[in-house]
């Protein structure tokens, strides 16, 4: 990296002695640093070469003779630093092969405006194409507070076909994508699925998981996909969408219709061309039920964890091991059962991993599931295959027991927690009642037992991949609706919070001692926050982003001041794309107040409707909480 100071740096003069060989590639001064090392928790510089963290400084000066004529100079106006963050179960290679296809209602705050959207992209899309939300978004975010309508829809897009999935819990679908589906009156409903039909038999284009979403992703699966130069553009894209939030690397938890080695192949590539801008761990995961072990037995005999680079690197298998083993996190349905006698199967995976040294992660929402899979695990450690060479992990969680967390302990595991409650919680809370929503996850029994604990999204196809919203879930128990969760008991502060989205994350792939803190050494990845998250509001936590992010050493995000410094990326590709048009997540800056603004102005228009029927219990202006009975959960 090199080139003249990038922005005025009043004090500061390149020491013409210091040769390139000894002088910092960057230096970030006039910060408020965050270390996250309890050694040295604050710094008011930091000088990087060779994609490392070469010094902190404690005042402007400190790092000066550092600074030589190759040296890129950035001054952070005083903003707050923080080191990059680390979602801990992110499904980037599959989100980064569909960035560009997807319409994102993440952060939209009316339905309006997101059926505006609908509707223009309706317009630019391309016959054989189709429009497809994909997760990100809840009918609470809304002013509105309620879903699109078929026939919504319908008026949006009468001839693209529409795809619009909802959380774990349905899709709805406009008239010309049930024809591209090829559903019919005759179409039978797959096991853990209904295809919803009206008096007439025929299919109404809503799509509900009873309680499995395979019947929602497999009706997505049938939609085109993209040519290999777009997954490199569209991946390239979606991993700076990530970079703009401050996320420098991520556990990729792999998921259904992600094929190894198949879909790896363009986030492979882009690793080793160097086109990388987030550090990517990634898991396998075995596709088709019945083959699970014979998956399972191939990839431990051809590949390792550890293979790789700081870049991109394989962490282990899950987060599922074998298909009956898994349960399913769809909160508005009751809590499926799960086979008998599955643990035999399971456990025979879990000892061929454990036998050749792999690590693995376990999907695993409620503690009847989680109590199971414990018991294959000490009836291994008896044999002392436990807790082995490689790490292991439960995702989710969310209804875990003390006993069992005792449990995990003993085994030497982990937890990684994921704020799907944030768009999730409501119908969790109608369903189980407050007492056992105000501890799912129990983060704090967690910590308190000293396990390590990882936070992440689990996004992209329910929860938004912003991790803010995730920590503003940790440090105040709420939903993206509002309402609240938890007890002050639950709650974590806020620097505790940001531990998990970066020693975490970092705990869990063995790297602790190279990321997850800024310290000399270390990988220089690190944020320069567009609000300070220590003194923000609660309410402004959501909306904070990244002005300039770093990883490596490389500028891979910059906006505000700092715009043109980021490494450049090709046009997004196809050009009909609605991130081409409306971008990613709509927060942020002026696109938030606007979007506020309109959500405002929907929620009166929406108060005025009410009150033109003879709502006498309706308040007055002014009132952004408004929910509609009819659309309460």
């Amino acid at each position: 990296m090199s080139g003249a100071p990038s922005m005025p740096v009043a004090g500061i003069r390149p020491a013409p002695e210091l040769h390139d060989g000894s002088a910092a590639d960057l230096v970030l001064r006039n910060a408020k640093v965050f270390t996250g090392d309890p050694a040295r928790p604050g710094a008011r510089a930091v000088a990087v070469k060779d994609g490392r963290v070469l010094a902190l400084g404690d005042d402007d000066h400190e790092l000066a003779g550092l600074v030589g004529p190759g040296t890129r100079v950035v001054d952070a106006l005083g903003r707050r630093v923080v080191p990059g963050l680390n979602d801990s179960h992110l499904h980037v290679i599959r989100g980064g092969l569909n960035y560009v296809l997807e319409l994102r209602w993440d952060g939209v705050r009316s339905l309006r405006r997101a059926l505006a959207m609908l509707r223009e992209q309706a317009g630019r899309t391309p016959r054989g194409q189709w429009i497809r939300v994909v997760g990100g978004w809840t009918a609470e975010q809304f002013a509105e507070r309620r879903m699109p309508t078929v026939a919504e829809l319908n008026a949006a897009a009468p001839d693209t076909p529409v795809f619009v999935l909802h959380l774990y819990q349905s899709a709805l679908m406009n008239r010309a994508a049930v024809r591209a589906a090829g559903y019919t009156r005759d179409t039978p409903d797959p096991a853990g699925g209904q295809i919803v039909r009206g008096r007439d038999g025929e299919p109404t284009g809503v799509l509900l998981a009873a309680p499995g979403a395979l019947l929602l992703y497999s009706t997505l699966a049938k939609a085109p996909v993209l040519e290999e130069a777009d997954r490199r553009t569209s991946t390239r894209h979606f991993l700076r969408e990530l970079n703009r939030f401050g996320l420098t690397s991520a556990l990729d938890a792999a998921g259904g219709f992600q094929n190894f080695p198949g879909n790896y192949e363009t986030v492979t590539d882009l690793a080793r061309s160097g086109e990388l801008s987030l550090r990517i761990a990634y898991y396998l995961f075995p596709q088709t039920a019945g083959q699970e072990l014979a998956d399972l037995g191939r990839w431990t005999g051809t590949v390792r964890p550890g293979d790789g680079d700081e870049w991109l690197r394989l962490a282990g298998a899950g987060e599922n091991l074998t298909w009956a083993a898994a349960d399913f996190e769809n909160f508005a349905e009751p809590r499926p059962a799960l086979a008998e006698g599955y643990e035999a199967e399971f456990e025979q995976a879990v000892r061929l991993l454990l036998e050749h040294g792999w690590g693995f992660r376990l999907h695993a929402t409620y503690d009847e599931t989680i109590r199971r899979d414990l018991a294959v695990f000490e009836k291994l450690a008896a044999e002392g295959l436990f807790p082995g060479g490689g790490r292991w992990l439960f995702d989710h969680a969310e209804t875990v027991s003390d006993a069992s967390l005792d449990r995990i302990a003993a085994l030497g595991g982990a937890v990684s927690v994921q704020n799907r409650m944030s768009f999730q919680g409501t119908a969790f809370l109608d369903r189980y009642g407050a007492g056992a929503a105000s501890r799912t996850p129990p983060v704090r029994a967690m910590l308190e037992r000293g396990l390590t604990v990882a936070a992440g999204t689990d996004a992209t196809r329910v929860s938004s991949y912003n991790p803010w919203v995730a920590l503003h879930w940790l440090v105040t128990g709420r939903t993206v609706g509002g309402t609240a969760l938890y007890p002050a008991a639950n709650l974590l502060g806020r620097e505790e919070a940001l531990g998990l989205y970066t020693r975490g994350g970092a705990r869990l792939t063995g790297e602790e001692h190279v990321k997850g803190i800024l310290r000399e050494g270390y990988y220089a990845d690190l944020a320069v926050l567009s609000e300070d998250y220590f003194t923000v509001p609660d309410a402004a936590v959501p909306d904070i982003e990244s002005v300039l992010t770093v990883v490596g050493g490389r500028i891979v995000h910059a906006e505000a001041e700092y715009a043109g410094l980021e490494e450049a990326l090709p046009p997004v590709a196809p050009e009909w794309s609605a991130v081409a048009r409306f971008g990613g997540y709509a927060g942020g800056g002026a696109r938030q107040a606007e979007a506020m603004a309109e959500a405002v102005a929907e929620s009166e228009r929406h108060r005025r409707w009410r009150a033109a029927r003879g709502d006498a219990a309706v308040p007055g202006p002014a009132a952004p909480d408004l929910v509609d009975p009819c659309f309460a959960h």
